[in-house]
């Protein structure tokens, strides 16, 4: 039985059965992974618990779907997660670079004596991208758009995604609206337009690296950990997103409409055209 033609009822206890389990998935993830001590301890529970993640997403799938889980093909697994690298690393060279154009910007030291804490904080946001993009798109976008349309998928998807970031570190309304406009519009729009899993975890992995770990802010309010570039940000908040991070700057949300409506075009039926 497909989602569009399953009671309603059926589709709405399914949903939450879901959300629910994947969201304490994702706290169990995240009580583990702190409670290792040893840094090579934490780089492999980063790898090991993504793995365990996705195979569990994919038999939630085959179990309650009752066939396989489409949006996760290993064919596409390398390709779309490269696109996905690439597009998050650009989306924040180019708000980095348009912020340092209006002054808000600017390196103050380059270099840090904990390359270690970087590799460690690539892989902890593997984890970070491969569950929340589960909860997010693989289960609440999904079976949104299968029973009720694209609209009403991205409307949905991106207002919670936006407001499960309220609670966190020096969060505002306007911090939680931009999440939702630039990062929940553009990775549901992203995960619509490639099919797959894939090219969202890779944008989503490297947004919250390249914004922490190379240009210095915190990320979601949080402290990205050691970073290539340590900055000095003057001017509005409005530019530089203040102590959340650059996610709460107006240029993210600008930026992350245009490309979302380019996903958006390009997912148009008849529309050959692919990145």
């Amino acid at each position: 039985m497909s989602l569009k033609s399953m009671p309603l009822w059926k589709w709405a206890l399914l949903l939450l059965t879901g959300l629910v389990l994947s969201i304490l998935a994702y706290g169990l993830a995240q009580g583990a992974y702190g409670a290792i001590a040893p840094a090579w301890g934490k780089c492999l529970a980063a790898v090991i618990i993504p793995a365990a993640v996705i195979c569990a997403y994919a038999q939630f799938v085959k179990w309650f779907e009752k066939h396989p889980a489409r949006d996760l093909p290993l064919t596409r697994l390398a390709p779309d997660t490269a696109k996905g690298l690439c597009i998050g690393f650009a989306f924040f060279v180019v708000v980095v670079l348009l912020m340092y154009a209006f002054g808000a910007y600017r390196i103050g030291s380059f270099g840090t004596d904990k390359p270690y804490g970087i590799f460690e904080a690539f892989l902890m946001f593997l984890m970070v991208a491969v569950c929340e993009e589960i909860i997010f798109r693989g289960i609440l976008f999904r079976w949104i758009d299968e029973k009720w349309g694209f609209a009403a998928a991205l409307a949905v998807s991106s207002l919670f995604f936006g407001l499960v970031h309220i609670s966190q570190p020096g969060a505002t309304l306007w911090s939680s609206i931009a999440i939702a406009i630039e990062a929940g519009l553009l990775l549901g729009a992203a995960y619509k337009y490639a099919g797959s899993l894939w090219l969202p975890i890779g944008i989503h992995w490297a947004w919250n690296f390249t914004e922490g770990n190379i240009f210095g802010f915190s990320v979601s309010g949080g402290d990205g950990g050691a970073s290539l570039i340590t900055p000095v940000l003057s001017g509005s908040d409005l530019l530089t997103g203040g102590i959340f991070g650059a996610e709460a700057s107006l240029i993210a949300p600008i930026l992350g409409v245009m490309l979302s409506v380019w996903f958006i075009i390009l997912s148009l039926p008849g529309l050959k055209s692919r990145i």
